[in-house]
């Protein structure tokens, strides 16, 4: 009888520890479906290492690729190609609210990009304007993750 009430007791606890295992492996898994799609506002720099297409209003489209930024964590580097010619890119997601500014020299600032990861995209499509340094318009842009 002794044994067999310990036989039982024993599963019980297999079983316990069985749950609960499970119910923590369903929380980790539901945590990284959270980072595989994030919502706009958990973007981070790692959703927008990546080779990207933009597409403007009134523009030829575009080429970006971005990587991790080598001197600063939060933020990409990359280079944006025109057709050919090409520019330097240095930015950041922050908040879902994107910002990019692009170089042609390498030293001064020749556009700004800004913008807004689209809700739903899992950091995949950012919408937002860009604007040529020293000019009043601005033009209407979807980048998305290639």
């Amino acid at each position: 009888m002794t044994v067999r009430f310990i036989e039982m007791r024993f599963f019980a606890q297999r079983a316990a520890l069985a749950f609960f295992l499970g119910v923590a492996s369903f929380a980790a898994h539901a945590q990284s479906l959270a980072r595989v799609c994030p919502k706009a506002h958990e973007a981070t720099q790692e959703h927008l290492i990546g080779l990207w297409r933009a597409e403007f209003t009134d523009l030829p489209a575009a080429t970006l690729l971005l990587w991790q930024h080598p001197e600063l964590a939060a933020s990409v580097r990359g280079q944006i190609n025109r057709n050919g010619e090409r520019a330097d890119l240095a930015g950041d997601v922050d908040e879902g609210e994107f910002t990019l500014e692009e170089s042609v020299n390498g030293v001064n600032i020749s556009a700004t990009w800004l913008g807004d990861v689209v809700e739903g995209s899992c950091g995949r499509e950012i919408r937002g304007t860009w604007r040529r340094e020293g000019q009043a318009r601005e033009y209407e842009f979807v980048l998305r993750k290639q």
